[in-house]
């Protein structure tokens, strides 16, 4: 599917924030998970789910495939029953409430349009399912199409519109029921990469203009930081952390989040010291096999654990030569260069630990690498300060 940069989802630059108020009068609810838990026979697809989401948030379920993303976006919509536990939408527990009873809307990823329907038609079908009067659906799909653009393009068919415009069609569709909560399964995965960055910067300003509650089911890391107010990552049927994006992107809580998040360097071992702190975590000494000692900072709950750490890329500093001994507040290790990647703004340079072959990944900025004068076999050292370097408990 081909689309066009006028393709955007852009709200007509006539509707004000009062029309938007009116045309959505339901307002924003938030969403409760209460040890939410789906079975199918024999297989658990989530598991005592905990969640809180935020009236007029934009919340991303983060995941890999058959993490239990999509069936938890389904059940809260109303499309999956749930085996135990309890779901809230504002103040209303809706278990037993089918999705049209729910004060929600859903955008499928493949926008489910109905093709030999005009743009109006498949904008109204969810109101003549709940049997809207004629004259309201009338004035209601009016108002939905001018808000998002559509108003020129009403009475034409779907495949007579470019991509973005169907993806318009399918937002407005959802809009037009006024819902409390607008749940998004996939919606940019068909885009190539620059509409992709275009499209959830316009869905976000949405999101913000209208005031509602969004919830999107994305695999797609990038696009979940730059999309939430909360990042729910999972794995294997549980919430492994809930965070913004910016504590989920300095702080971890597990290896399975590091990992997923992306290009985190690792270290397994046990704990080996922790010292209390002023600021209540505590200097955590991490004896790992091969490289000797590495120090962190977290909360250790006790010496002998197998736990692990984590350092992000981009705050290794190398240099050519063996560096002194590190202080406490400092870590380094060996490492020789065998890949050297340039992505454009940042290169990434792939390294080998000397004592133990472990891969590590170091960023830096293009031009710097070039004055660098490193090449690929080179031994280098690395350092890093403990305060960049994340306790991640086993």
């Amino acid at each position: 599917m081909v689309l066009d940069a006028r393709d955007m989802i852009q709200p007509a630059a006539a509707a004000s924030e009062k029309n938007i108020q009116e045309v959505l009068a339901q307002g924003a609810a938030g969403v409760s998970l209460r040890s939410v838990t789906k079975k199918y026979g024999s297989f658990t697809a989530v598991e005592n789910l905990l969640l809180d989401i935020p009236a007029g948030s934009y919340c991303c379920l983060l995941g890999p495939s058959g993490c239990g993303k999509t069936t938890t976006l389904r059940m809260i919509a109303g499309h999956e029953s749930i085996t135990s536990g309890d779901i809230y939408i504002g103040d209303r527990r809706v278990n037993a409430l089918p999705p049209a009873k729910r004060n929600t809307a859903m955008m499928f990823q493949n926008y489910a349009l109905f093709p030999h329907k005009t743009v109006w038609q498949n904008v109204e079908f969810g109101l003549r399912m709940r049997r809207v009067p004629t004259a309201e659906r009338r004035v209601r799909v009016g108002e939905i199409l001018e808000l998002v653009g559509l108003s020129q393009t009403s009475d034409r068919k779907p495949d007579q519109l470019s991509g973005g415009q169907q993806q318009r069609i399918a937002l407005a569709r959802a809009l037009v029921t006024r819902p409390q909560v607008l749940m998004l399964d996939e919606p940019l995965s068909a885009l190539d990469e620059n509409l992709r960055v275009r499209m959830r910067s316009e869905l976000r300003n949405i999101q913000k203009q209208f005031g509602l509650t969004f919830i999107q089911v994305t695999h797609h890391v990038e696009e979940a930081f730059s999309l939430s107010d909360q990042i729910v990552v999972m794995d294997h049927g549980h919430i492994d952390q809930v965070a913004t994006p910016s504590d989920l992107f300095a702080k971890p809580a597990s290896k399975f989040v590091a990992k997923f998040i992306g290009d985190n360097n690792i270290f397994a071992g046990t704990v080996l010291n922790a010292v209390p702190d002023s600021d209540g975590l505590d200097m955590i000494e991490l004896a790992v096999a091969g490289l000797g000692s590495i120090f962190s900072r977290g909360q250790a709950t006790s010496v002998g654990q197998t736990a692990a750490c984590s350092v992000r890329p981009d705050l290794l500093t190398i240099v050519s030569t063996a560096a002194d001994a590190p202080s406490p507040q400092a870590n380094h290790l060996t490492a020789r260069v065998v890949d050297v990647e340039l992505t454009g703004y940042v290169t990434r340079v792939g390294l080998l630990t000397e004592a133990t072959g472990q891969e590590l990944l170091y960023k830096v900025r293009t031009a710097d690498w070039a004055d660098a004068g490193i090449s690929e076999g080179q031994a280098v050292t690395l350092r890093w300060s403990a305060h960049d370097c994340v306790f991640l408990a086993d």
